[in-house]
């Protein structure tokens, strides 16, 4: 599929709010939530959209913390018509371009432990299991909380699992 990226605005909220609920079936953001996102917090959102068309085909946003230089993944949804297409592959390239040029040196994020596509992408991607978070959704499903370094002047160290330690307990976790 072809898409273009560009920095996420108030005039979109529509758009994420409609992927939200196609795409999530709880912890999903509500329209308050996303447009604070958008307008308020220390956050940078990307919107991938369908070229030709213009039809936003996924989202995703990075939070930043004041004094810190970890930056975290703080959503991240691509439609499912569009799923397999580069979409995602595509947001998060950017995504850690624009955590880079904010000189961030590590970007982390939480994932459902029984979203195999999602460990998938992320692991391709380079990130590493650091833990495992039990109950961590509403609906009680676990997540795993993955890292990637962006910077080699980072000091710690971010552990890994093998990805059949990474298999093995997701299945049958929530």
């Amino acid at each position: 599929m072809s898409c273009s990226l560009r920095a996420a605005t108030v005039t979109d909220l529509d758009a994420l709010c409609h992927l939200e609920a196609i795409c999530f079936d709880g912890d999903c953001f509500t329209r308050r939530q996303l447009a604070y996102l958008l307008a308020r917090a220390n956050a940078y959102t990307l919107v991938a959209y369908a070229t030709p068309g213009g039809e936003v085909v996924g989202y995703a946003t990075l939070l930043f913390r004041r004094n810190s230089r970890v930056t975290r993944l703080y959503s991240f949804c691509v439609a499912p018509q569009t799923r397999g297409g580069g979409v995602g592959r595509a947001l998060l390239e950017a995504l850690e371009r624009e955590a880079r040029r904010r000189d961030m040196t590590r970007l982390q994020l939480e994932v459902r432990a029984d979203n195999r596509v999602a460990l998938g992408l992320y692991r391709r991607m380079g990130f590493s299991v650091l833990r495992w978070l039990e109950d961590y959704y509403v609906d009680g499903c676990a997540a795993w909380q993955m890292s990637k370094v962006l910077s080699d002047s980072t000091l710690e160290e971010c552990s890994t699992i093998s990805s059949d330690a990474v298999g093995k307990r997701a299945r049958g976790s929530c």
